[in-house]
């Protein structure tokens, strides 16, 4: 088979002067590598296409592949991750993960959390603010992020806010550093998880439930020096309720092949979905979706496997 590879190399954005946090999502070497050398592995032709821009040409030369494996982030606008999977569906070539509508759908953080509500998804209270007005119908204490970022970006000890002042200074910060809506929802005080999910809708399984502890908040910062966060199955009753949580959001929103679902629980301990991520960072070390399927007793090479047997069998391709 041959098998193209889409992706953000964090090198090739050099040129644009970005900084740590602005290059957060986009893959270093090393995830490349592995996952090049994993494809190969089993015997496949693999080529390293690179980001959007390297695709456009590849496909303008009349260049075509069985199967893309992809993983690009994008760089500018709120349907950057739906670019390489437009752009692959437009030429009839089948590729791994979510499809260009859920791409778009679920980098938005308050339109995949109005869809998942509408499907009776526990989620917490919201609004997506556009000036740093408070709302006033949203009590305090509330969480802040931008609405249409991954790796915690833009997410730290100042997104947890107490009061009026705290909120307006926090979401004038974000509109200001990532020109870009802010989603301001009610505060979960219970414990955090990630779901690892593989497949697609009905016969999508979780992977795992990992329990996310840390004594500082959760977010770019901290995902940077993953060893300084302690990782765990949960493996009782409320991680259980988190797993099924996380399928029925999976499945509403119809993301495929594999990803994660991350969840916070509130003062009950009720499971409340937080956000979607159908284009999970894949490092082999340091990516929590990696990270949970060690956790589970499964390398990065079987999770590559795995990933590609789920999309092969959607395309009708023998993996």
């Amino acid at each position: 088979m041959r098998i193209g590879l889409t992706y953000d190399a964090a090198a090739d954005w050099a040129a644009e002067r970005l900084d740590a946090e602005q290059l957060a999502e986009f893959d270093a070497e090393d995830t490349i590598a592995a996952l090049a050398a994993g494809l190969a592995a089993r015997g496949h032709a693999v080529e390293r296409i690179g980001r959007a821009a390297a695709l456009l040409a590849r496909l303008a030369q009349g260049v075509r592949w069985d199967i893309v494996f992809n993983l690009c982030e994008g760089l500018r606008g709120p349907g950057r991750e739906a670019l390489v999977p437009a752009l692959l569906e437009a030429h009839g070539i089948p590729f791994t993960f979510s499809d260009s509508l859920v791409c778009a759908l679920t980098l938005h953080k308050g339109h995949t959390k109005r869809v998942v509500r509408d499907a009776g998804v526990p989620t917490a209270d919201f609004r997506v603010l556009e000036s740093a007005e408070a709302p006033a119908d949203l009590p305090l204490p509330l969480f802040v992020k931008p609405v249409a970022e991954g790796t915690g970006k833009g997410i730290g000890p100042a997104s947890l806010c107490h009061t009026a002042g705290q909120l307006r200074e926090s979401v004038a910060r974000l509109l200001a550093r990532f020109a870009q809506p802010v989603l301001a929802e009610r505060f979960l005080p219970g414990r955090e998880f990630t779901v690892g999910i593989l497949g697609t809708g009905a016969a999508a399984q979780p992977i795992g439930v990992m329990e996310i502890i840390s004594d500082a908040t959760y977010g770019f910062a901290t995902k940077k020096d993953y060893a300084a966060v302690r990782y765990r199955l949960a493996t009782d009753d409320e991680g259980k309720r988190a797993a099924a949580v996380a399928l029925a959001a999976w499945r509403t929103l119809g993301c495929r092949d594999a990803g994660r679902v991350d969840l916070r629980s509130d003062a009950r301990g009720q499971p409340m979905f937080l956000e979607v991520n159908p284009l999970a960072g894949l490092h082999p070390v340091d990516s929590d979706l990696v990270i949970l399927a060690r956790l589970a007793g499964h390398d990065h090479a079987w999770l590559i496997d795995a990933i590609m047997r789920q999309a092969a069998a959607r395309a009708g391709l023998s993996w």
